[in-house]
């Protein structure tokens, strides 16, 4: 178990858990995934609407950055649980918003900082409470090579990103390198997904990758129940934790706007309820399987 719990560790730093929307080139994003359980009646679900509104500040390529996100999280939980009381468990909402400044900097580098606030709950009880709430805040640094249109270009991205409440309570770095260097391949690695990427033409593209998924939820009527050891435990939150391998397909309707898909199986699958220390109190489930996720993203 600690093995396994040091593997995932480095595995989670590595990659991070940083979309850095503030540089994102997304402007809007509609998404679906199903992520049936192996071995079980559970299915986890999700449908997420985002959007990256950018402000110009000058002529010198300063910018203020709105984020909004909605997420609905479904947890369809079919097997028979340690405690009864599943009602209330079955959506998660994440509603967020975030403000990112960034500007440029010499030798091509740009700076950017951002901070973010969601409420991220089951919403079972009669209202908001402050343990809804997550807090985010995020400082990076990226240096561009060559133009962005060119046959060859690269990117290099450095940061740090601090989410409280959170499994891991400290800075989580920000990585990223990504490179074109054919007319028709590039790669990246790091956050958010290591991938190499073949252009078959202006409207056709395929991928493969890893890339990590998550969510997270208050529960607002925490759940007590005894564990099969016989001791008492207290369920306070549910998360999610997946690192997911697949091939991605994608199609551009026109230069800004596409059609993705995503297919592929988990490398590590672990679906929980924590306390308020966020330690495991119960595995819903925690075996590999598969992964699938669509939409359409309007791109700069």
């Amino acid at each position: 178990m600690k093995q396994k719990s040091l593997f995932l560790f480095c595995i989670f730093i590595f990659c991070s858990i940083a979309t850095i929307k503030s540089q994102d080139t997304n402007l809007a994003r509609i998404e679906y995934a199903y992520i049936p359980q192996s071995k079980s009646d559970n299915v986890y679900s999700r449908f997420r609407v985002l959007g990256n509104y950018p402000i110009k500040i000058n002529e010198k390529g300063t910018y203020l950055v709105m984020t909004f996100q909605y997420r609905l999280n479904s947890l369809q939980l079919k097997d028979d649980m340690i405690f009864e009381n599943k009602k209330g468990l079955e959506e998660f909402h994440t509603i967020g918003f975030e403000l990112g400044y960034t500007f440029k900097m010499k030798n091509n580098w740009r700076f950017g900082a951002k901070l973010g606030i969601r409420v991220s709950s089951n919403l079972e009880a009669s209202g908001i409470e402050g343990d809804d709430f997550r807090y985010t805040g995020s400082l990076y640094f990226v240096k561009s090579y060559g133009e962005k249109t060119s046959p060859k270009s690269a990117r290099l991205i450095l940061g740090l990103r601090y989410t409280t409440p959170a499994s891991i309570n400290f800075p989580l770095p920000i990585i990223n390198y990504s490179k074109k260097f054919h007319p028709k391949w590039s790669y990246a690695l790091g956050t958010p997904k290591t991938s190499i990427k073949h252009f078959f033409n202006e409207k056709n593209t395929l991928q493969a990758f890893i890339g990590l998924d998550r969510f997270y939820g208050n529960i607002q009527n925490n759940r007590m129940f005894i564990d099969e050891n016989g001791e008492t435990k207290v369920a306070e939150n549910a998360s999610m934790l997946i690192i997911n391998s697949a091939l991605g397909y994608e199609y551009y309707f026109t230069e800004h706007l596409l059609f993705y898909t995503y297919g592929g199986y988990t490398l590590s699958n672990e679906i929980r309820l924590r306390d308020k220390n966020q330690e495991n109190v119960l595995v819903i489930n925690d075996r590999n399987t598969f992964y699938l996720r669509g939409g359409i993203k309007l791109k700069l």
